[in-house]
């Protein structure tokens, strides 16, 4: 069989390589919900250096104390490898000067080798907004250009609104980064500001300034017609040598173009290099870590490193997937360090549960083949999805193949709530409310009988410490395992209370993640299905 050719076709026209710079510590940082402290920061900094991009935005010193105190602290906790950290700021406030200009200053003083600043291009914001002449504007950014350039600074000039100014005056607009680069800036950024700009009107204007100017020509883009990855492709096209944007396309509004998918596309698909060699197998690791330092759930169908970005699901592609992977996947997802997985539903067929067994190194005959898919359609009809569950599954699929859990064996379990309250909680008249739940587990360890006593903020927090109470000091790794997040749908909405309910867990060692499921009409029970798993899955993999 002849593999398919997956190699890159790079236009001569297109630039051999593009800078990326990385604003996630500013501008991604705005988007509502993250809320970044110093520490955070100065990880997702580290993670970023690992990825190996070019420049890292560290934020606006001067702006708030937390950036004054991430520049401070970068200077000796920051050991950069590959990247340049960048402050941000803006140009010398109208008809002031720039000697004495208090946002220069505070760029000067940050410390670091490149600053960039943010200048307006569209004729109605300096007119209407900063309510000041159209020369005055040209020589705002001219002037703060040449002072920081003459404080031996390398200068980006981002030019705000740059689309929307060349739209209604592109004489101007030209004017002001003409501006720049002869004052000395090192690139002229073109902002999408507003996000509102499609690929054509993109491409034609950076054409456009990239025959106008000697300088690096970049492009800084917001996602709000969700075009962000292909504006920022289309202006690769037209010239940019520069792509500024975020890890998960993190940013106000909608958001940043993401740079994620930039990245894979541009050294993937159109052979231009952005990163070191090597690093693009370390994007799907840092896009996941820089989620969870944002405390961000991980959105599973993001291109190249979402959970389901190779995922295949019963059928011709999983049967075919097995003679030829390269039939059903536009790249090899170990070039962007993440994996090929096979879905498993009531849908599958014998091909699906033979790859999905062989891949976990699980040895199962046809007729247990059979058992298994039989069992699967009677639980998924019961309101299990094991597509949504991979550690459950292969826990099902081994004590198909006669495998039993090693760690304990369960006895019986009891919950029980109490609530004690001084009035109505609902009320907004301070009264108190009181609820202890208190969890009991009696399970068999070795051949020992074990009880332990657990209390927490609800059932499963309550019963998670009773069992780990329990296993305490006789299987290792446990401490290991945590949980991170706790799902309920309720199946049959019809029944009101006594709907069946399912669960989700998901969990992690700090090397892995992986989701279990439980399923009753009691959600205490569904609940403790999948906590179970949960450990045992982690207990199981623990030494992996």
């Amino acid at each position: 069989m002849v593999a398919i050719d997956r190699s890159p076709v790079h236009n001569p026209d297109w630039p051999d390589a593009v800078d990326i710079y990385d604003t996630t510590l500013r501008d991604g940082s705005q988007l509502e919900g993250i809320s970044l402290t110093v520490d955070d920061k100065l990880r997702i900094a580290e993670q970023l250096d690992r990825l190996g991009v070019a420049f890292i935005e560290g934020g606006w010193p001067g702006a708030n104390p937390k950036d004054d105190e991430f520049f401070q602290r970068a200077r000796d906790e920051l050991a950069l490898d590959r990247s340049k950290l960048v402050a941000f700021g803006s140009t010398r406030r109208a008809k002031g000067k720039v000697d004495s200009d208090q946002t220069l200053a505070n760029l000067v003083a940050a410390g670091t080798d490149v600053v960039c600043i943010v200048g307006k291009c569209w004729d109605y914001h300096v007119t209407e907004a900063l309510n000041t002449t159209l020369d005055e504007g040209v020589a705002m950014v001219s002037d703060s250009v040449a002072y920081l350039v003459g404080q031996g600074k390398r200068v980006f000039f981002d030019a705000e609104h740059f689309f929307d100014g060349y739209r209604r005056n592109p004489e101007y607009s030209l004017r002001v980064v003409e501006a720049a680069a002869m004052a000395g800036a090192e690139a002229v950024v073109l902002c999408d500001t507003n996000g509102g700009s499609l690929p054509p009107d993109i491409e034609s204007a950076v054409q456009a300034v990239v025959a106008h100017l000697d300088c690096v020509v970049g492009i800084h883009l917001h996602n709000d017609t969700g075009c962000g990855v292909a504006n920022a492709l289309a202006a690769v096209r037209a010239g940019a040598r520069q792509v500024q944007g975020t890890i998960n396309g993190y940013g106000e509004r909608v958001g940043n173009c993401d740079l994620v998918p930039i990245m894979a596309n541009l050294e993937l698909k159109m052979g231009i290099r952005c990163l070191p060699e090597g690093r693009l197998a370390q994007l799907t690791s840092v896009a996941h870590h820089v989620a969870e330092l944002v405390n961000f759930s991980v959105d599973p169908q993001q291109p190249y490193v979402g959970a389901t970005a190779f995922a295949h699901k019963a059928g011709l592609h999983t049967s075919a997937l097995s003679r030829a992977s390269d039939a059903y996947e536009h790249v090899d997802p170990d070039l962007v360090g993440n994996g090929t997985r096979v879905l498993v539903s009531e849908m599958a067929g014998r091909s699906t549960l033979e790859m999905k067994a062989e891949a976990l190194g699980i040895s199962l005959d046809g007729q247990t083949i059979s058992e298994v898919i039989d069992t699967l359609k009677r639980l998924e009809h019961e309101g299990y999805h094991f597509e949504a569950a991979d550690a459950s599954l292969e826990l099902l699929m081994r004590g198909a193949g006669g495998w039993v859990q090693p760690f304990f064996a369960l006895e019986s379990f009891s919950v029980r709530t109490d609530h004690r309250s001084d009035g109505d909680p609902r009320q907004w008249d301070g009264s108190s409310v009181d609820v202890e739940t208190q969890a009991t587990v009696k399970v068999w360890v070795g051949g020992e009988r074990r009880m332990a006593v657990g209390e927490g903020n609800g059932p499963v927090n309550a019963l998670d410490s009773a069992l780990r109470s329990a296993l305490d000091g006789d299987v290792e790794n446990l401490n290991r395992i945590t949980l991170t997040d706790y799902k309920v749908r309720v199946l049959d909405t019809g029944r009101g209370t006594g709907a069946v309910t399912r669960v989700l867990l998901d969990s992690t060692d700090g090397r892995r993640e992986w989701t279990t499921i439980g399923v009753s009409e009691n959600i205490i029970e569904a609940s403790w299905q999948a906590l179970v798993d949960s450990l045992v899955y982690g207990l199981l993999h623990a030494n992996d």
